[in-house]
């Protein structure tokens, strides 16, 4: 590492990449947010889905202050979070062919809908599954991913593809095969990573994107509010009671 203490060129990696997906994934940002107004305005509905990390990004625009109150997580049991024992066995649940195929048959998603799916390395068979079969369903799909594994690494699904290769839009977060950011002489492993960070700020952008554009059609966007400022909770029931048939979270 050069000059700067780790905390510096940690936020100077991040820093950097923000402004790379800014600049060169400014389109797909617009295309993407695009895509999702356009599926509130006609009566779909919106989910996301991450494995892992990578559901962090998905879980951060779900039920959450200042977002889209129509967007559901499409939840996979025990590949959402680290909170399943062993840890290791989400990691492995993502290699498994099939899975997307069943929480698929049993979820709410149908034609019509949009469906975000987050895989930094977009390898595993669960989100190419989930890809396919979702747009098999007559669902647009957006998939958040870094195209870099793509030609650095090989698929795990039995196709030879990638999530990037069965989405209506990609958004490539630019992250690095490995996703840790700093090196040091002392320690062997390369450390830090960066992806939440960035994938969960193209996410934002992403919903704010949806937000501007259905305000400039005239169509007040079914945002939620903090439960924590005066009038929050009076707000947020207010669009639950109109958008209830779109919102599955609270069932």
């Amino acid at each position: 590492m050069s000059d700067g203490t780790p905390a510096d060129l940690f936020f100077d990696a991040a820093i950097g990449l923000l402004q790379r997906v800014r600049e060169e994934e400014a389109e797909a940002i617009t295309a993407a947010g695009t895509l999702l107004a356009d599926t509130v305005a006609t009566g779909g509905r919106l989910f996301s889905f991450g494995a892992g990390h990578s559901s962090l990004a998905a879980q951060d625009v779900v039920y959450r202050a200042g977002g889209l109150a129509l967007m559901n997580l499409l939840a996979v049991p025990g590949v959402v979070g680290v909170d399943v024992t062993p840890a290791t066995l989400g990691s492995a649940l993502e290699r498994v062919g099939g899975l997307a195929s069943a929480v698929l048959d049993t979820s709410p998603v149908r034609a019509g809908d949009a469906l975000v799916i987050i895989s930094l390395s977009g390898r595993n068979a669960l989100p190419v599954e989930m890809a396919v079969n979702a747009r098999a369903l007559g669902v647009r799909v957006i998939g958040v991913t870094s195209v870099a594994y793509a030609s650095e690494t090989k698929s795990r699904h039995t196709s030879g593809t990638f999530l990037k290769d069965h989405c209506d839009i990609v958004l490539d977060s630019k992250i690095a095969v490995g996703d840790a950011e700093l090196t040091l002489d002392t320690i062997p492993a390369p450390f830090a990573p960066a992806s939440t960070v960035v994938t969960t700020a193209m996410m934002q952008a992403v919903v704010a994107t949806a937000a501007a554009t259905l305000a400039d059609r005239g169509i007040e966007p079914p945002l939620l509010r903090s439960g924590n400022v005066d009038g929050g909770h009076e707000w947020n029931g207010r669009v639950m009671r109109e958008y209830g048939d779109r919102i599955f979270y609270r069932h």
